[in-house]
């Protein structure tokens, strides 16, 4: 490894935050679905929000590197390249005291198409007053700016009998995702530094955005069922303006899910698993 980050893994920190009302009246009104006073899944990504004062944010929006996460700063870009996600019995209801303990399981350093890039997977156990809500594993990838931001993608076969919809991610909805959840990666917003410094036709829909309506759409396909695992994978960025397609269909375990942008290219597919005794 270039870098020896091995002293990172293993780390561990916690945090606790509240789940307040106003999140949840917030991130309803982004998705444009009604609030409600139970957490719906991948909603928790709105909790434990990292701001840093003026002085510590990098060139990129984000805060600058080092603290928890190791400071790879020889690759500028940093993207959540995807997860898995389990939700325990225990419930996140409004108002609830939440916690949050995080620990980095691996840091790898591999070669790709874009050059050398480093992966770190991060793990995160929420509990709030019932007990352990959710289990999750979070990949993150730091990769370099040389090369094309994003390159051509063929159309993926399509699922006839999927449910669908369709939505156009516009900047005020990735404006409001981003400030609901803390993330201030300027690849989101701004739209000069995204298309100047690099190298996006627009403004790029996150990929945590993307996974909470593939989710929603899952739980739409099985009605009365209970959402327990859920993965998903980055596969390239779509971007504001532009039509969204969210597939979800059946499958012994759950559903499948995927988003295709205008070209029907997959941008990130995922894998949801439903309890069986009600699906």
């Amino acid at each position: 490894m270039s870098n020896d980050f091995t002293d990172y893994v293993g780390r561990t920190e916690t945090r606790d935050d509240r789940l307040d009302a106003r999140l949840l009246r917030g991130m309803a009104a982004t998705l444009g679905v009604a609030t409600p006073t139970v957490l719906p899944p991948l909603w928790h990504w709105m909790l434990f929000q990292d701001w840093v004062m003026p002085d510590g944010i990098g060139p990129d929006g984000h805060p600058k590197r080092g603290g928890f996460l190791p400071p790879v700063h020889d690759l500028p870009r940093r993207m959540w390249a995807g997860g898995r996600v389990t939700f325990r019995d225990a419930a996140l209801r409004e108002g609830d005291a939440v916690r949050r303990t995080s620990t980095i399981l691996s840091v790898n350093e591999k070669s790709g198409g874009s050059g050398r890039l480093v992966f770190v997977t991060v793990r995160h156990v929420v509990e709030g007053p019932e007990g352990v809500a959710i289990e999750e594993e979070q990949d993150i990838v730091y990769r370099g700016a040389e090369g094309t931001a994003v390159k051509p993608g063929e159309a993926a076969p399509d699922w006839p009998d999927a449910a669908r919809r369709v939505v156009t991610p516009d900047p005020v909805m990735l404006f409001r995702y981003s400030a609901l959840t803390g993330n201030g990666h300027r690849i989101h917003y701004d739209h000069p530094y995204v298309t100047g410094v690099e190298g996006y036709p627009g403004l790029v829909v996150h990929g945590p955005l993307q996974a909470t309506l593939m989710a929603a759409l899952a739980l739409d396909a099985v009605p009365g069922a209970r959402l327990r695992r859920f993965a998903f994978r980055g596969r390239r960025p779509c971007f504001d303006g532009r039509p969204l397609t969210l597939l979800a269909r059946r499958t012994d375990e759950g559903c499948a899910v995927e988003t295709r942008d205008e070209s029907g290219a997959t941008c990130m597919q995922g894998e949801a698993a439903l309890d069986s005794a009600v699906a």
